[in-house]
């Protein structure tokens, strides 16, 4: 691909992984381009992001609409507008329909706290400290319409110690998301996850 990606952001926090995708397109590790920052929340910080980087950002405010479904139409609605070829997931708190997921297969990406398929769904980093697990990590998918259960198309692990608590692990995952998204999204950007689907681990 000779132009820039076109990626749509959803995301519903603070953003940091926002910041990082942002940050490797300005320091030219990253050829993309980010066309809207799309949020639940009102008082995301994302989109506090968006702004300081004149990205369009926009607000759905969930509580207009009676339903997932409904909301998710709103939102595909939105994202149709944007045409992107790219849509990142970067701490967005709502679980798409798979009405949303089965319109852009295999260009819906997200980051999951753990080494997926291990610890699917929330509290990854208590769940992997009350298991005793050897290594913990984050995994960067493709999004299906079952949760955390997509196609893996990067992971980075770092071994668990005595001395790890929830608040290191999860600094720690983040040390490993900023590494694997950023280069996740080039590769989908080369061309080279359309047809090999092929998981890569970074250890």
């Amino acid at each position: 691909m000779s132009r820039p990606l076109r990626i749509v952001v959803l995301a519903s926090g603070f953003g940091s992984n926002l910041q990082v995708i942002v940050d490797s397109i300005k320091a030219g590790k990253l050829r993309a381009t980010v066309v809207a920052v799309i949020s639940d929340r009102h008082d995301a910080y994302a989109l506090q992001r968006a702004r300081s980087e004149n990205i369009l950002s926009i607000y759905i405010d969930a509580r207009q609409y009676p339903d997932r479904q409904k909301f998710d139409a709103a939102l595909m609605e939105e994202v149709a507008r944007l045409e992107p070829e790219l849509i990142v997931l970067a701490g967005f708190m709502r679980v798409l329909t798979a009405q949303f997921v089965n319109q852009y297969p295999n260009r819906i990406m997200n980051i999951h706290p753990s080494l997926l398929p291990k610890h699917k769904g929330l509290n990854t980093h208590e769940r992997v400290l009350r298991q005793g697990d050897s290594h913990h990590g984050a995994t960067v998918h493709f999004v299906t319409p079952e949760l955390d259960a997509g196609p893996i198309i990067l992971q980075k692990k770092f071994p668990v110690s005595r001395a790890d608590s929830p608040a290191s692990l999860e600094q720690r995952v983040h040390e490993c998301e900023y590494e694997i998204y950023p280069r996740a999204i080039q590769l989908f950007a080369d061309g080279k996850l359309l047809s090999t689907k092929q998981r890569i681990d970074i250890n």
